[in-house]
């Protein structure tokens, strides 16, 4: 996929630039660590015009995640967020993905980040996982523990269990991993948070072994909003192989939903789940639309 053009401009500490005359030091332990923190943002062509989804809270959150590895963040979160809706307009994108990263300066020893750089871009990006349900294997990979990093921040070195649990999966036949936790609970994908679904009722992994996502801050938001019962709570294999139906959701992903896992198929035709139902009426509410909570 090409991520950008002669003429793509993005937003590096402060100012603008082409893309092709920008750099990057060798010598950055964001670089050679993984010590870099980042977000995933999605842009919107609605009726009112291009609008960032939760803009304010993705960037509340990288600033979250910088804090908790040390890094500085010496921005104000609003002023990235209008030069972001500057980026899409400079970049003619009306529906885009957008990455912030935080990297730190030249530094090969292990101590704390300084004199970090802020670098945004954005390109135009379909449904990460595709738009068909999806083959699902358990990972042999674990969910990093907790008190070795900090699962909660964005932070681009934990993103390598994520590769590497996708890899797997792709190399098995099927289409994404799902990770377990260091207790063998089920966590979430490698880049997506998971709900599942037994007789009416949604279910999903607590916060602590997991990225807390907005995308699924938000599914919760909207079962409350239509009367859906939803859950935080340990889930084990045994027990997702028993669900009705089950799907992935985070800001790349939206909601995406899930076949099987292993060799289990679920039950539900898709259309007729929990997890369709909520997938509408997230599109509804991204797009802006009247009356969202509403299913027709």
């Amino acid at each position: 996929m090409q991520y950008f053009k002669s003429n793509t401009v993005l937003y590096l500490n402060g100012q603008f630039q082409k893309a092709t005359d920008t750099t990057a030091d060798v010598y950055g332990q964001s670089l050679h660590y993984g010590y870099a923190v980042f977000e995933g943002i999605r842009a919107y062509n609605t009726h009112n015009g291009t609008r960032i989804f939760k803009a304010k809270e993705h960037f509340e959150r990288l600033k979250r995640s910088a804090e908790l590895v040390h890094i500085p963040f010496p921005w104000d979160v609003n002023n990235l967020v209008e030069q972001t809706y500057q980026l899409l307009k400079l970049n003619k994108l009306k529906n885009a993905y957008i990455r912030p990263l935080i990297y730190c300066a030249p530094n090969m020893s292990l101590i704390g980040g300084t004199k970090p750089s802020i670098l945004i871009c954005a390109w135009e990006w379909d449904a990460y996982l595709g738009h068909e349900q999806l083959k699902v294997c358990i990972s042999n990979y674990e969910r990093p523990n907790p008190k070795s990093t900090p699962i909660e921040a964005k932070l681009s070195g934990n993103y390598v269990n994520s590769i590497l649990a996708t890899t797997e999966a792709k190399s098995k036949g099927f289409d994404e991993a799902l990770l377990l936790d260091m207790n063998q609970n089920v966590a979430e994908g490698p880049g997506a948070n998971i709900f599942m679904e037994k007789n009416g009722k949604l279910i999903t992994p607590p916060l602590g072994n997991i990225l807390p996502g907005i995308t699924r801050a938000t599914i919760i938001e909207l079962c409350n909003v239509l009367d859906i019962e939803v859950t935080e709570r340990h889930l084990s294999v045994d027990e997702l192989k028993q669900a009705d139906s089950a799907f992935f959701c985070g800001t790349a992903s939206e909601i995406a939903g899930i076949a099987s896992v292993d060799d289990y198929k679920f039950p539900i035709r898709w259309v007729d789940t929990l997890g369709a139902t909520l997938q509408r009426t997230y599109k509804n509410l991204v797009l802006e639309k009247q009356n969202y909570e509403v299913i027709i």
